[in-house]
């Protein structure tokens, strides 16, 4: 068989992929116990043999170049095959152990995710997770993110999708305020009343309701003096309080249904709507075992395994 690597070829790519990681040479060496000159004649070795520039320097900053970004990319999914190949032929596969990093959105996270996490933890002691919640969409490559949990099924060839559920969508209000204001009977009621409005951080503009009509899915936006910006939850807090009406998923306000702090109105209009929640992550040849124990286990908690996108 023709040799194709050198025999330190492969701790080379190793530290150039902490390089990138951390974004220094001196930091990766502080990391792995080395000197930072190990580290840059390491890297300059790649450079040579590959015969390009990964790393664009200056005196005081180091960024990938385009070139650079496509071998750490591939590099680190290579690696990570490696790792896990290895954990299967030694019988460690069963104890997942590492960093998993989540992004998910504040709903979700604090209604569905973070309740079961518990359960996680008892069964898989030695994963560390790392949460990101916010309603920021991320990028797996650039924000080094492993999992991530959004609205809807991403059109990305790159990502598995995985369906953890359909959420009911229903207007929600105080009783409070319907017995000051009355109740409204159509979305053109609406335009009299104090309707709690979402600014999407991404446009700072609303978020549109979404109310059926011969059944047709139409946007409604209104006029109201009372917006929210980067936490949702406040429309929902907002309406509890009785100061307007809010449109929302059904699973942030079961327990205030259930309490009587909310009724649901104009369920005609709201009927079978529903929106998917998706589990997204890199579509890799292999997958680690600490994301397979994750995804497993909530894929059990919370949604019957249905795959999406392949």
């Amino acid at each position: 068989m023709t040799r194709d690597f050198d025999p330190v070829q492969l701790g080379s790519i190793e530290l150039f992929c902490k390089s990138a990681e951390l974004g220094s040479f001196t930091l990766a060496a502080q990391t792995l116990g080395l000197t930072p000159a190990a580290v840059s004649r390491s890297v300059a070795r790649l450079e040579a043999r590959l015969q390009v520039k990964l790393f664009a320097r200056t005196t005081r900053h180091m960024r990938l170049t385009n070139e650079g970004q496509l071998y750490y990319e591939q590099c680190t999914q290579a690696l990570t095959q490696i790792r896990e190949t290895e954990r299967t032929l030694s019988g460690k596969h069963s104890d997942p152990s590492g960093i998993l990093r989540i992004s998910a959105p504040t709903t979700y996270s604090h209604y569905r995710l973070l309740p079961i996490m518990p359960r996680f933890f008892e069964r898989y002691p030695r994963i560390k997770i790392e949460f990101n919640i916010s309603n920021r969409n991320i990028d797996f490559i650039e924000d080094g993110y492993d999992i991530a949990i959004r609205l809807g099924v991403p059109d990305d060839s790159r990502l598995v999708a995985r369906k953890l559920e359909d959420a009911k969508r229903g207007i929600f209000v105080a009783p409070s305020y319907l017995a000051q204001y009355g109740t409204p009977q159509t979305p053109d009621d609406l335009q009299e009343h104090r309707c709690l409005q979402f600014l999407l951080p991404s446009t700072g503009r609303p978020f549109p309701w979404i109310m059926t009509i011969a059944g047709v899915e139409q946007e409604f936006a209104f006029t109201s003096n009372i917006s929210v910006t980067d936490d949702v939850l406040g429309c929902v807090s907002l309406a509890k309080s009785g100061g307007g009406i809010c449109q929302s998923f059904q699973y942030i306000v079961e327990e205030d249904l259930r309490q009587g702090r909310l009724v649901e109105i104009m369920q005609d209009y709201t009927h079978g709507q529903t929106r998917a929640y998706s589990m997204l992550y890199p579509q890799n040849r292999l997958m680690s075992a600490t994301v397979r124990a994750f995804v497993d286990f909530v894929l059990q908690e919370i949604a019957p395994a249905k795959t999406i996108v392949a």
